[in-house]
């Protein structure tokens, strides 16, 4: 394991055993992949394939059956390890009569960060998350949106090396998705290590360099998100401004030489392009409190 592999993983099982009359689940089936320094890497695949066991056992929470798993080129359960991750669990449990300055002090404490430089921290990333006018809002009163926002601050108060996301948009609205996924880009801008779990695959296909998709335990895909998606028995070529007549005569020449035109059709925007040209051009029309 070189300095540029983050996470190094080989031939990985897990295998949680049963008890009286209840058979033993084999979680991982061998598995290996690599996450490379600065790179964003998403783990996805269905429920009980694998991915929060996977998960578990790079923070330390479980020990792996058989194989070998390295961060930093370290055992995951080496404290020194855990010093250098961020993580942003499913669900954010969260001290309910705090309010978002004082959890990040709190994280930050057991990060080991100073008393100035907890501040100085929490201040920048209660602005980045997007909580700034809710900062002294007890967090009992805050959405599921915002419980995320706060929960991936406290994931990047210590300003880990390497970030563990797991579902990071779940309950914003397409704004705020937009918005962690740009502060994840950011982090990859700034040399950071991001691993992404999500059941959200549009997001893991804006943001992410590599995937692995995992199935029953297994890795049934890996590599570049742009080499898995592209097909390469297609070619689609899109031009500005043709008239119908020009299509026509464009068919007709691809069918003369024997290429079968599968679609001529105007190209569709995503959905959250427009929701947020939309927005953007109208204003979100909120006038109180951020529900997200």
């Amino acid at each position: 394991m070189d300095d540029t592999t983050v996470i190094s993983i080989r031939k990985l099982v897990k295998v949680f055993k049963g008890g009286i009359g209840i058979p033993a689940v084999t979680a991982l089936k061998g598995i290996s992949l690599d996450v490379e320094r600065g790179e964003v890497f998403g783990l996805l695949g269905p429920n009980g394939s694998g991915k929060t066991t996977t998960i578990k056992i790079l923070l330390g929470l479980l020990f792996p059956t058989a194989g070998k798993c390295r961060v930093f080129s370290r055992p995951p359960h080496d404290v020194a390890v855990k010093r250098r991750i961020g993580f942003l669990p499913e669900e954010s449990y969260l001290y309910r009569f705090l309010n978002a300055r004082e959890t990040l002090d709190f994280y930050g404490a057991l990060s080991g960060l100073g008393r100035a430089e907890r501040r100085r921290r929490a201040e920048e990333l209660i602005e980045k998350v997007g909580l700034a006018e809710a900062a002294k809002r007890p967090l009992k009163w805050y959405s599921k949106g915002m419980a995320r926002r706060i929960g991936l601050a406290a994931a990047l108060i210590g300003d880990p090396e390497l970030v563990i996301l797991d579902e990071p948009t779940s309950g914003l609205d397409p704004i705020g998705t937009r918005e962690i996924k740009d502060l994840i880009l950011e982090m990859k801008r700034e040399g950071k290590t991001v691993l992404l779990s999500s059941h959200l695959l549009a997001d893991v296909e804006d943001v992410c360099d590599r995937l692995a998709i995992l199935a029953k335990g297994e890795v049934a895909a890996e590599g570049k998100v742009g080499d898995l998606l592209r097909r390469a028995d297609r070619f689609e070529l899109v031009v500005e401004s043709m008239s119908r007549e020009e299509v026509d005569e464009l068919i007709r020449f691809l069918e003369e030489r024997q290429k079968k035109v599968l679609e001529a059709t105007h190209p569709r925007r995503r959905l959250e392009d427009l929701f947020l040209e939309v927005v953007a051009r109208h204003g979100s029309g909120d006038e109180g409190p951020s529900d997200s």
